[in-house]
């Protein structure tokens, strides 16, 4: 076993974690300060749901060995409760149970990521419902379609999810993603769009009526979510090595150029660079580098992170154009900025791409795993939310809404500045 990559590993996993408080306080920032602990309590929420699952069963769903390439449904029984996992097989480079920890971390930021849509209106026991059922029949899933792979004993490719290796068999080439550019955004961000569909707009809802109350928790939040995203796309690795280190890179550089992207679109459009738009354009950068972290060369990768940031910047105002309450921009930065990243590689990976090859292969690739995703995750959310919402209903009262989420929901105050009861 090897001690410094699985150090690397855990080290990775713990960064990864970090993410989903960080996207609390992004997300707390964002809305307004009556609805602060019900949306940070919507990341937390997920946290602990879904690091249960994982071990109960998700896992078990996500990587059912062979199976996974044909019949992605298949459970590996013998991993349920991950029993099966405790020990390190002989030669292994590092702990089965290493590798369980890292993506379950995955699992738990990319049901967090789709609490940003439905911010200000949700109940906090209809969430958890929502995330526990999108996560059995659409994260775990989909993970496998992705994440799930596996070597012979010579070290040899001998088994994967469709996306990455299924279709290589089809086409020649498989999808790249390295870290989760479908897995976890496009994903995240199709379910984020059904959900607001399904809640529908917040009262008043109309550009400029819901300002964020914490620029500072944003860029916090922001900070951290940079921070751990070095975790999150060198942690695919699974070694210290030089593709690590090329990820680690190319995650400085695209946000980077997102950033000061976003700020010249936000000048040109707006006449003012603002606090949210520096950390909204970074984290449009993170995600569009997660897929391509290890596929593009750095100067490429602030090209991807120029355009993350310019498009990005423009799709958050879609949702005024088009009329849906995605109320923190899961989807003008997460499916959108996930669809820009997953794409490009189809246009500047190293080796493959169009721009270098004259091959469209890994373009058409590229576009059959991000839409199908697309697709199959934002139907199943619907159908899910709608339910949920027929049912024990997914949305509070608008009388609610207005006196502030926060003590209808949870009894507390996220601001404190007097004790009235004293």
């Amino acid at each position: 076993m090897d001690q410094g990559n699985t150090a690397f590993i855990l080290i990775a996993a713990a960064l990864v974690l970090l993410m989903t408080p960080g996207l609390a306080f992004f997300y707390g920032g964002l809305v307004k300060a009556k609805s602060v602990i019900s949306m940070m309590m919507l990341s937390f929420g997920a946290m602990g749901l879904i690091g249960v699952l994982w071990v109960v069963y998700g896992y078990a769903v996500a990587f059912p060995g062979a199976e996974g390439i044909v019949a992605p449904w298949a459970i590996d029984w013998s991993a349920i409760g991950l029993d099966s996992l405790l020990e390190t097989p002989e030669g292994a480079a590092y702990p089965p149970l290493a590798f369980v920890a890292f993506q379950a971390t995955f699992a738990i930021i990319t049901v967090a990521l789709v609490s940003g849509a439905i911010a200000d209106r949700a109940k906090f026991g209809a969430w958890m419902v929502f995330a526990a059922i999108w996560a059995t029949v659409v994260y775990f899933p989909v993970a496998s379609w992705v994440f799930n792979f596996g070597l012979a004993d010579d070290g040899s490719f001998a088994y994967g999810g469709w996306i990455t290796y299924g279709m290589q068999t089809w086409f020649g080439v498989g999808a790249i993603d390295f870290a989760g550019g479908t897995a976890v955004h496009i994903n995240a961000g199709a379910a984020a769009l059904a959900l607001a569909l399904v809640l529908g707009k917040r009262v008043g809802f109309q550009k400029g009526v819901h300002v964020p109350h914490n620029p500072p928790f944003v860029l916090l939040g922001a900070g951290l979510l940079w921070f751990g995203w070095f975790g999150f796309n060198a942690g695919s690795e699974l070694a210290a090595d030089g593709t690590a280190a090329l990820a680690f890179v190319n995650t400085i550089a695209a946000p980077a150029a997102a950033l000061l992207a976003w700020l010249i679109v936000e000048k040109i459009k707006d006449g003012k660079p603002t606090s949210v738009g520096a950390a909204s354009g970074a984290v449009a950068g993170l995600v569009a580098i997660t897929p391509a972290c290890a596929a593009v060369d750095p100067i490429w990768a602030i090209l991807l992170g120029v355009i993350a940031g310019a498009v990005c910047a423009l799709a958050v105002e879609l949702k005024y154009k088009l009329g849906f309450d995605d109320s923190l921009d899961v989807v003008g930065i997460h499916l959108v900025g996930g669809l820009i990243g997953t794409l490009y590689i189809g246009f500047f990976a190293t080796s493959t791409g169009l721009f270098f090859t004259g091959d469209a292969t890994q373009l058409l690739v590229q576009a059959i795993a991000a839409f199908s995703v697309m697709i199959y995750s934002f139907v199943l959310a619907y159908i899910i939310g709608f339910a949920i919402q027929k049912t024990m209903g997914f949305r509070i009262k608008n009388e609610d809404e207005i006196a502030g989420v926060d003590t209808i929901v949870h009894g507390e105050e996220g601001y404190v500045l007097a004790d009235t009861r004293a």
